[in-house]
């Protein structure tokens, strides 16, 4: 009676270590599916946009960490320490967090985001004289993009 027990008690401690740990597979996709026949890497996409301010594109680039499974917002590397800030359109996809460190291509919408003296300046709020130097300005805008498809590569 004691054998029976035990031995499914293991078998369904394997089967939920087996299932918490299964790798993504290559191809994995989460969304609508990824046309890549113009992709571009992440780290060139700021380049790419110039001054435009968004663009339909298609990158391809490492991913730093899932930030929120549900929603799918994660962060990817734009090289030289920069960030890209990604979350899908679909607030239905749930991403795994063994996403991290995995190279996928993702869709969708890139914006910049204007940091706040920026968004003075356009309003016509300057500051002159001696405050004007003491405003620290960072000349690097802020990436996002509005992701409607991820494959995992």
């Amino acid at each position: 009676m004691k054998y029976p027990f035990l031995i499914i008690v293991l078998l369904t401690c394997f089967t939920a270590n087996a299932q918490k740990y299964s790798p993504l597979p290559h191809g994995m996709l989460y969304g609508q599916k990824v046309d890549g026949l113009a992709k571009m890497p992440a780290y060139k996409l700021e380049a790419f946009m110039g001054k435009k301010v968004r663009i339909s594109t298609t990158i391809i680039g490492k991913v730093l960490k899932v930030t929120q499974p549900k929603g799918g917002w994660f962060d990817m590397d734009a090289g030289n320490g920069r960030v890209i800030k990604v979350h899908f359109r679909d607030y239905g996809i749930n991403l795994p967090v063994d996403l991290r460190g995995r190279i996928v291509m993702i869709q969708g919408v890139a914006q910049k985001q204007f940091i706040a003296d920026d968004l003075q300046h356009f309003a016509g709020d300057t500051v002159s004289g001696k405050k004007q130097h003491q405003i620290k300005t960072d000349p690097k805008q802020v990436l996002s993009f509005e992701a409607s498809g991820l494959v995992v590569l």
